[in-house]
């Protein structure tokens, strides 16, 4: 590959990157939402979270207001659980596949 094209790929790269992240909103959750709840979310909450991320993506695909990842966790744990969450399926899904062949 000659650089002109590996440079063409970086810029294509670059200029998608930017483009993606212009389409964020800021969040609208702020200290008061916190406040007002009382509420900290934690591992379990960051495992149901991270299973239900794929349908709460789907349904804002078609015009709902679903959350996907609570902005007032605990840190790690939170993370932790979402991540096991997101993780479970698909990591059952190829163990399963796996196991058939």
């Amino acid at each position: 590959m000659n650089n002109k094209k590996l440079l063409v790929i970086v810029a294509i790269l670059v200029l998608g990157t930017l483009l993606l992240t212009a389409c964020g909103t800021p969040n609208p959750m702020t200290n008061t939402a916190l406040e007002s709840t009382g509420k900290v979310y934690g591992f379990w909450n960051g495992l149901w979270d991270g299973m239900t991320a794929i349908f709460a993506f789907i349904g804002n695909l078609f015009g709902g207001n679903f959350g996907v990842y609570q902005v007032h966790n605990n840190g790690n744990w939170y993370n932790f659980g979402f991540i096991l969450g997101i993780g479970g399926p698909i990591f059952t899904a190829s163990s399963a596949s796996s196991r058939r062949k």
